[in-house]
């Protein structure tokens, strides 16, 4: 079988613009959430959320900018810096070449944002005032369609849709793509922009987001007091390339993509089954294409959402594949400081997972300061930790009941 190495990474977050910005943020635990800014939220029940900082309009001109969604933007320049820390300049490649180029980029939500805007000029103005540029912009595949047009990728090019589990499947769908044969480079991660007055009504309205009038303390995974997520915006993007291209350009490593499991729960659309037994099962899968041993994880980078039976039933579903081993394992939340992505948080996760196996080191769970009972692993309380990282898991468990665990390991 080929082999899939990651030689670049690029996201916006809560924590910053760059890579360069927001892995030091992560080190030190630092909070990215704050009081929402999109829209007014005097009605709302809700009034934090963890937006980026970051101004589309810098980088796209009026008119590009009418034609994308946020969640396209931010795919977009998150993918210019992925290639550009590759090292990679697509333009200079033949097209033959990038026909064996891909981009597969997941979202959960797609452009709701567009939906919610022209809904108001439909509304107000009537159908005839509706843009154009509506249809092309909300929809979910619009994020890796303009991707692989503004950067001439020619190979197979999709979105995955799976709620929380959405960038995950991305992800593992372009490692077997290059694994096959398919294709030698797939562009790939997710994005997301769902902080608008209606998907927040919605979320809120089902119980799953916290009340918390502090932001700071508000995004508290697997701690006794967590009382739901804090909406999240942005995106992570990848390269993943065949090794032995990887290789014969010199290019910088991050690390491998080893394997991935994928299960669902088939219990219900949006709670978790409560004995764990479906992510335990694609966690046993990843580790078994992954040819791994449950010893030879060091550490996970945990869905972690902050809600009630999310943690408990993550921790349950690490013991039902570690047994024992599970309170040797390292684990972590990146929501405790950016909040949830929805569909792109499993793309932001393993960008921060990668740069863990890189640099050996790990991110702290910020928050963590009452334990739930039922929440008794090492969860990487208050500070960072250096830690000789081999191979590491990276989960995403969403509604629908889809739970996706990637594996990646140090390339040596």
């Amino acid at each position: 079988m080929r082999r899939i190495a990651i030689t670049g990474l690029g996201t916006v977050n809560a924590l910053g613009p760059d890579v360069a910005t927001c892995w030091p943020a992560f080190l030190a635990g630092e909070n990215g959430v704050g009081l929402i800014t999109q829209f007014d939220t005097k009605d709302s029940p809700i009034k934090i959320g963890a937006s980026v900082k970051w101004d589309p309009t810098e980088q796209f001109d009026p008119p590009e900018f009418r034609k994308l969604d946020p969640f396209t933007m931010f795919a977009l320049k998150s993918t210019e810096e992925a290639l550009s820390d590759a090292g990679l300049d697509l333009a200079s490649e033949s097209e033959e070449q990038r026909e064996r180029f891909g981009c597969i980029i997941g979202t959960g939500i797609g452009g709701i944002t567009g939906i919610e805007e022209q809904g108001g000029v439909m509304r107000e103005r009537g159908p005839r005032r509706v843009s154009p540029h509506f249809i092309p912009r909300i929809m979910a595949n619009a994020v890796s369609g303009q991707v692989a047009i503004r950067f001439g990728l020619l190979g197979t090019t999709f979105t995955t849709s799976s709620a929380c589990a959405s960038s995950a499947h991305a992800i593992a769908m372009a490692f077997n793509s290059i694994r096959s044969g398919e294709t030698d480079l797939v562009i790939t991660g997710g994005a997301e922009s769902a902080t608008t007055p209606l998907a927040v009504a919605g979320f809120a309205s089902a119980k799953a987001l916290s009340k918390r009038e502090d932001p700071s303390l508000a995004s508290r995974p697997f701690d006794a007091e967590r009382d739901g997520f804090v909406m999240g915006e942005g995106a992570g993007i990848l390269v993943f390339e065949e090794l032995e291209r990887a290789k014969a350009r010199g290019a910088r490593i991050y690390g491998e993509m080893k394997g991935y499991g994928s299960t669902d729960d088939a219990h219900h659309i949006t709670a978790p089954k409560e004995d764990g037994s479906g992510p335990a099962r694609a966690f046993k899968i990843a580790l078994k294409q992954a040819g791994l041993d449950t010893t030879d994880i060091d550490y996970i980078n945990a869905h972690g959402t902050s809600t009630k039976f999310n943690d408990a039933i993550e921790t349950t579903a690490i013991k039902r594949c570690f047994g024992d081993y599970a309170k040797s394992l390292a684990i972590s939340s990146s929501k405790s400081m950016i909040g949830h992505l929805l569909g792109g948080s499993s793309a932001v996760e393993l960008v921060v997972s990668a740069l863990s196996v890189f640099h050996d080191q790990v991110h702290p769970t910020r928050n963590l300061e009452n334990p739930d009972p039922h929440c008794d692993l090492d969860y990487v309380p208050r500070e960072a930790r250096d830690l000789k990282l081999r191979n590491v898991l990276s989960n995403s468990l969403g509604f629908g009941g889809h739970n996706v665990s990637i594996c990646i390991g140090k390339h040596e």
